[in-house]
Formats: structure tokens, C-alpha cells, sequence
């Protein structure tokens, strides 16, 4: 039972402390707002002994409550009060120090408004009015960000007045017709309005131009008159008067001049009484600035003792606070302790259901891409095959470039595909270097070739330098390195036009036998990189945009770089500079494949070689194709037919079994996926009675997943749909066993 009252208890006191932490902002704002107005009435009345008061703890309470904003209303009241009482020296002192507090708060309205209490201060005394025009067309400045046309208004009717009492017409003018503008913008009263028009009157007074002068200055008149606004009125008059004078029209300067006389007097007995009240309230301010000291001095006191009594009571609250809470404490953990074990068992299902639920919607979406991707090569192989075999067909001759274009469309999409997928990939951690044999020349000039029409296009030129020093026979992941120098070089081009790209590859260093520190630059003249995307260009999807260029990439090939180098523990280096071009550099360790290396520089890999090879056979090769889709097999047939092949077609996997018994083939061509009887189940029974016949499989599923399952059928080589027409051929001739000249395997 005392256990539940202390609870009860201690749930009771810890609601009073928030709730009235909670109160306390609310409360501190309504009291500034309540001492912010008792010192507006008071400035107005002209009772500045209360006016300075409230001013005082305007500062004091913004300084406790951490306000600063009821902190700068304070000095600026007093810089106001001081300047109305004709001390200008401190009225200069207070409204510098709110100047202060404004930049101090950042706030651009709070800046702009102390800048031209200030500047009408600074405007009362020659030797400074240029600091006077310097904030006022700082606070100009501050308006037009805000868009506060009432205030820039008033700042334009300010700036313009000083500069005529200058003598400096042209200067105001540019003002006035500003003024002019904004007028008719804003909702202004009859009063604010007359007097652009009066500043324009004295413009025209000072250019001497007579005529507008007089209709300025007696719109402003009659107006005045009208509106009984004394302060316009004499201005007005004064100026008609002055005006009438130099025309020669002394009947009007005459009538002018009474009317002036008039209002002078009339404002006289204005400014004198306000002149009483001004010096009635310098009185009272010296007398409540000594009162105010006295006032400070005895809270000051009274603080200190009311300090320590709360340093007293504070103490006693918090330990008995303390003592409830940990008694709380304990009852609680008391009672949660017994949950904790079976919210801790129950956390763990979760987990381990959510476990089993992201790895299959990993599954779904890996199996979701694959499948894509072999539906989306599938017709790819179709438009770069059929596009291959239009462009070499002189009769369409004049539709070459059209044709090109096609192709280059088409590759792109294909590029596209495989960047998506090589993500994912990276994603999920599947993907490592292979170590297979391949030439770096034979690598680079396949880049070369990818790139010609690209290059073309944007009138660019790819330099190419390679030290003799490295070696050119090779082992490792060309497939992987060869993605790396695609990417980079395929960036230069696409953002250059009619400049130079420079492929350079310079030995580092030999670090032992076999390995071989080399760096690869990229380098172009385009439009550079912004140091501000530096970075951001190697996330995904994120790429640089220039008006002058229509190129509009997908983001990925720069991310796909950075992943694909931390396999080789490496890592891209960017130097850049806005209009100069960029540099791209990378350094990794080649392993030289010491058996090949001999022969390695005798191959010849150009699409003109391997066309000859095959143009050049002496004997009939027939060739078995074995292909569901009637587009693919019209482009591998006439591929065959073009190079003086012959072919049979089987539209599936039964088909060509039953084609294989009964006639006499040199190669087969198996496409993986067909209906009844799929490639690699027709492959195993090929085998059955045949083991020597050279089997190709053609496939649009990704290899990563595919390639064991693939050669495991007893399939000689894999082509991954679509393919080049010189990656086709040279596949063949690997294959075919009466060739003498042995030519590397690419897949």
C-alpha cells in the first residue's frame, strides 16, 4: 500500500515540473508583449520617464528569457527617446548597440529597420550622413530579399530627401522614379503619397525646370489644404513661393508666401509645444535614469538574497525528486523484468520472420531481373542483328548513318540493362574476379571499336598510349576490366564535343614475378566537373547537367566504376577543372599470363582479320542452329550465309537431337531456353553419340547465374545474346577443329 502511494505520489510531482516547464515560454512571451506595449504608449505620449522604464526591462527580461529581438526593441527605444530629447550623442549609442543585437539574430527585417533609425540619426549631422546613406541603402538591400515594398518605400522617400538637401539631383532622381514605381504598388494613405510628389516638386525646383515644379508643388498644396496636413502644406507653399520668385511671377509668389506664413505659424506653435514636452520629459528621463540605478541597485541586492534561499530550496526539491524517482525506478524495473524476457523472445521472431521475408523478396526480385533481362535481349538481339546485316547491304547505302544510329540506340538500351543488373549484383555481393587469359590490346581495341561511332559523332579523337613495358598477355576478369575502361571512356565522350580523349597506360611498378602496378588515365578537354559535384557524380543516379549538352545519362557508370575497382583494392581519382576537362585515374596490379605471352603480340584481333580467317577456310562448314525465335533465327542464318556457311534449323531442342543423328555437322549453335526438349537437356543427349562435335550455346540469361549449370551440359563455349558479328565469328573459328591459326576464346 506505501509503495502505490509513493508512486502516485511521485507520478503527481513529476506532471507539476513538466507542466510547468511546459507554461513557462508561453507566460515569458506574454510578458514582454505586455511591457512592449505599456513603452509604445508611453514613447507616444511623450512620457519618457515611463518610456525608459519599460525600455530597461525590455533588455533586462530579453536577457534573462534569452530573447533577443525584445532585447533590440529595448535599445532601440532608447536610442529613440535620447534623439527626440536632442541627445544625439547617445541616441547614437543606443541605436548602435540594437544594431548589434539585429546582426546578432540574423534576422534580415530586425537589420534593415536598425539601419535606418540609425542612418536618420547619422543624416542630422554632415560629418556623417554618408554612414546615413550607406545603411540606408544596406537596409534597401535587406527590403528588396524580403520583398517588403512598404518599407523600401519609405527608405527610397529618405535616401532621396538627404541627397537633394545635398544638392545632388541626379543622385535623388534615380530614387524618386524608384519611389514612383512602388507607389502604385502599394496601398498607401494620402499622406505617404504626397510626399514623392513634393520631393518630386523640389527635384524640378533644383533642375530649374519652373513648370513642373509649380504643378508638383500645388497638387501638394491643395491636397494638404484639403487634408489639413500643416507640415506638407508649409513645405509646399514654401517651394511655390520660391519657385513663383524665380519665374518672375510675383503675384503668385506673393499669395504663395501667405499661405507659407500662415502654416509657419501654425507649425511654430506645433514644434513649441512639442518643444515643452520635450524638455518636461529630458527632465524626467535624468530624473528616472537616477531612479532607475537606485531600482538596480536594490534588486541586485534583493536578487542575491532571493538567489540563495532558491539554491536552498532548489537542493531540497531535487534530492527529494531524486529519492521518488529512483524508488520509481526500481518498482518499475521490478515489474518490466518479468515482461522483458518474453517481449525479448517475441522480438526475436520477428526478426527472424522478417529474415525469411527479405530473403525472398531478395529471391523474387533477383529471379524478377533475370527474367527481364533475358525477355529485354532477347528482342535487342534482333535489332543489332538485323541492323548489322542492313548496314553491310549496299543497296542501302544512303540510309548508312540512319542505320548507325540504330545500332548505337540499341546498344546503349543493352548497356543500360547490364549496368542495372551489374548493380544489383554489387548490391548483394555476387559478384568476384575471374582469372582467365586475355590481351590487353585485344581488350582496348574492342573499346576502340565500341566507341567509333560515338566519336564520330561528337567530332572527337581517342588517343591511345600504352608502355611497351606492360606486359599484353594477361590473366584475370577482362569482362570486369573491361566494364571499368568502357564506363570511363564512354563519360569523356559523352560530354566532349570536337576535343581530344586520352587512353593512357603507364607501368608503376614491377612489384614481383607476374605482377605488374599499372595506372590507367582518362583523360579529356570537355566542360569539366564543378568541384561542388566532385563527389556526388559517384553515387548512383546522380550526374552532372550542362545547358550545351542534350546528353541526359542514367547516373550509373561512375558508381559502377568505384564498386567494380574496390574488387581490385583499388580505388578512382578525379582531377577536374570547370571548362578545362577532367582526368580519371585508377592504379591495379596486372597478372601476366607467362604461357601466351610469347605469341601475344603476333595475333591480329581486327573485325577485317577475322572476317579474312573465315573467308579463307577451304572447306564447306555446315552448321546446325538450333533457335525457337523466328527473328534470331533469320539473323544467325543469314550471318552464316553472308561468310559462306550453310545451316539447318531445328525450332527446338527435340528437333535438333533428331537433326544431329541423321546428318553430319561441324558446329552446333544451341540456344539455351526452347520449348519440349531445352538446349542444355539436348546437349546431354548429343553427347551421348557424339563427344567431338564443337556445341556453342547462345543464351540472353545472365552468365553469372547460368555458366557452370551451361558447360556442365557438355557445351563447348557460351555467347551472351546480343552479340558483335566479330565476337561471332571468332567463336566459331575457336571451334572449328580444321583451323590451323589459333585465336584467343572470347566469351
Amino acid at each position: 500500500m506505501k509503495t502505490k502511494r509513493l508512486v502516485v505520489l511521485s507520478f503527481f510531482l513529476l506532471k507539476v515540473l513538466f507542466l510547468l516547464a511546459q507554461d513557462t515560454t508561453t507566460w515569458q512571451k506574454d510578458t514582454l508583449q505586455s511591457i512592449l506595449k505599456k513603452s509604445e504608449v508611453a514613447y507616444e505620449d511623450y512620457n519618457y520617464k515611463d518610456a525608459i522604464i519599460y525600455a530597461s526591462q525590455l533588455i533586462e527580461k530579453g536577457i534573462a528569457y534569452d530573447d533577443d529581438y525584445h532585447q533590440f526593441l529595448g535599445y532601440d527605444l532608447f536610442g529613440s527617446i535620447y534623439f527626440e530629447t536632442n541627445d544625439s550623442v547617445s541616441g547614437r549609442i543606443y541605436a548602435e548597440k540594437a544594431l548589434e543585437i539585429a546582426r546578432h539574430t540574423k534576422s534580415d527585417s530586425l537589420i534593415a529597420r536598425a539601419n535606418v533609425d540609425l542612418a536618420i540619426i547619422y543624416s542630422q549631422n554632415k560629418n556623417t550622413t554618408s554612414k546615413g546613406i550607406h545603411l540606408l541603402k544596406e537596409s534597401i538591400a535587406l527590403y528588396k530579399e524580403l520583398n517588403d515594398l512598404d518599407q523600401l518605400y519609405f527608405s527610397y522617400i529618405n535616401l532621396a530627401w538627404i541627397f537633394l538637401d545635398l544638392d545632388k539631383p541626379d543622385e535623388a532622381f534615380s530614387f524618386l522614379q524608384k519611389i514612383k514605381s512602388i507607389s502604385s504598388r502599394i496601398e498607401l494613405e494620402q499622406k505617404d503619397v504626397l510626399y514623392w510628389k513634393l520631393l518630386f516638386g523640389k527635384y524640378y525646383q533644383v533642375m530649374k525646370d519652373y513648370d513642373n515644379a509649380v504643378e508638383q508643388f500645388h497638387l501638394v498644396a491643395q491636397q494638404a489644404d484639403k487634408d489639413s496636413i500643416a507640415s506638407l502644406a508649409f513645405e509646399a507653399y514654401d517651394g511655390l513661393a520660391q519657385v513663383y520668385a524665380k519665374a518672375g511671377d510675383y503675384k503668385n509668389a506673393f499669395i504663395s508666401l501667405e499661405k507659407f506664413n500662415h502654416y509657419d505659424v501654425k507649425i511654430y506653435s506645433t514644434k513649441k509645444l512639442k518643444e515643452t514636452e520635450k524638455a518636461r520629459a529630458k527632465f524626467e528621463l535624468a530624473q528616472a535614469q537616477k531612479d532607475l540605478e537606485i531600482a538596480l541597485r536594490e534588486k541586485e541586492y534583493s536578487e542575491q538574497l532571493i538567489s540563495k534561499s532558491k539554491a536552498t530550496t532548489t537542493a531540497f526539491i531535487v534530492a527529494i525528486i531524486i529519492l521518488l524517482i529512483a524508488l520509481l525506478a526500481f518498482f518499475m524495473l521490478y515489474r518490466t523484468r518479468k515482461n522483458y524476457v518474453i517481449r525479448l523472445q517475441d522480438t526475436n521472431k520477428k526478426l527472424l520472420h522478417a529474415k525469411d521475408k527479405a530473403e525472398k523478396l531478395s529471391k523474387v526480385k533477383t529471379q524478377f531481373l533475370s527474367t527481364v533481362s533475358h525477355e529485354l535481349r532477347t528482342p535487342l538481339y534482333g535489332v543489332i542483328g538485323i541492323t548489322s546485316i542492313l548496314k553491310d547491304d549496299k543497296k542501302l547505302k544512303d540510309y548508312g548513318q540512319d542505320l548507325e544510329s540504330l545500332k548505337f540506340s540499341a546498344d546503349y538500351l543493352l548497356a543500360l540493362i547490364n549496368d542495372v543488373l551489374l548493380l544489383n549484383k554489387m548490391d548483394a555481393d555476387a559478384i568476384t574476379l575471374s582469372k582467365t587469359p586475355y590481351q590487353l590490346n585485344t581488350l582496348i581495341n574492342g573499346i576502340v571499336r565500341s566507341f567509333e561511332y560515338r566519336l564520330k559523332q561528337n567530332k572527337n579523337k581517342l588517343h591511345i598510349h600504352i608502355d611497351k613495358n606492360v606486359p599484353n598477355a594477361l590473366i584475370g576478369d577482362p569482362v570486369r576490366f573491361s566494364q571499368i575502361l568502357m564506363n570511363l571512356v564512354g563519360n569523356a565522350v559523352k560530354f566532349n564535343e570536337n576535343g581530344n580523349i586520352w587512353l593512357n597506360v603507364d607501368l608503376v611498378e614491377v612489384k614481383k614475378d607476374k605482377f605488374f602496378k599499372t595506372k590507367f588515365t582518362i583523360k579529356d578537354d570537355g566542360i569539366g566537373i564543378p568541384e561542388n559535384k566532385q563527389k556526388t557524380i559517384f553515387k548512383e543516379f546522380s550526374q552532372v547537367e550542362n545547358e550545351n549538352y542534350g546528353y541526359k545519362g542514367t547516373g550509373l557508370g561512375l558508381p559502377i566504376v568505384k564498386k567494380l575497382l574496390k574488387l581490385y583494392e583499388s580505388d578512382i581519382n578525379l582531377k577536374s577543372e570547370l571548362g578545362k576537362g577532367s582526368e580519371f585515374s585508377f592504379s591495379i596490379d596486372l597478372i601476366q599470363n607467362i604461357v601466351d605471352s610469347k605469341n601475344s603480340e603476333t595475333i591480329d584481333i581486327s573485325n577485317q582479320s577475322i572476317e579474312k580467317e573465315v573467308l579463307c577456310l577451304n572447306k564447306s562448314i555446315h552448321i546446325l542452329v538450333a533457335e525457337d525465335n523466328k527473328i534470331n533465327q533469320t539473323i544467325t542464318q543469314r550471318i552464316l550465309e553472308k561468310y559462306n556457311f550453310t545451316s539447318d534449323l531445328a525450332n527446338d531442342g527435340e528437333e535438333a537431337i533428331a537433326l544431329a543423328k541423321k546428318n553430319k555437322y561441324d558446329l552446333i549453335l544451341m540456344d539455351v531456353n526452347m520449348p519440349n526438349v531445352d538446349g542444355l537437356e539436348a546437349t546431354k543427349i548429343i553427347r551421348e553419340f557424339n563427344t567431338t562435335i564443337p556445341i556453342i550455346a547462345l543464351t540472353a540469361v545472365e552468365l553469372e547465374e547460368m555458366r557452370e549449370k551451361i558447360m556442365a551440359s557438355g557445351i563447348n563455349q557460351i555467347i551472351n545474346k546480343p552479340y558483335d558479328i566479330d565476337q561471332f565469328l571468332r567463336a566459331i573459328l575457336n571451334n572449328l577443329s580444321n583451323i590451323g591459326t589459333s585465336l584467343a576464346k572470347v566469351i
